[in-house]
């Protein structure tokens, strides 16, 4: 495909605000954009951490409880 329409199918909006960049603009988003796929890939590991984390937590709940249930099983009755 020739560059000149290799751009035909963006839209118009698209297609103003890719001609007003400058030479500046172009280098700023290329310096940020693997910055912002960090973010990015660091907020996806931060909701599993936090996932996780619950689970671990509503897993200790859980093993605490069932400790204290078989506990109740093999005291003696009161009496």
């Amino acid at each position: 495909m020739s560059d000149a329409k290799r751009f035909d199918d963006l839209p118009d909006d698209t297609k103003d605000f890719l001609t007003d960049l400058s030479p500046d603009d172009v280098r700023t988003i290329r310096a940020g954009l693997p910055i912002v796929r960090a973010i990015i890939g660091f907020g996806k590991v931060t909701k599993w951490l936090a996932i996780a984390a619950l689970g671990i937590l509503g897993g200790i709940v859980m093993l605490g409880e069932s400790i204290m249930k078989v506990l109740g099983w093999l005291k003696p009755p009161p009496g």
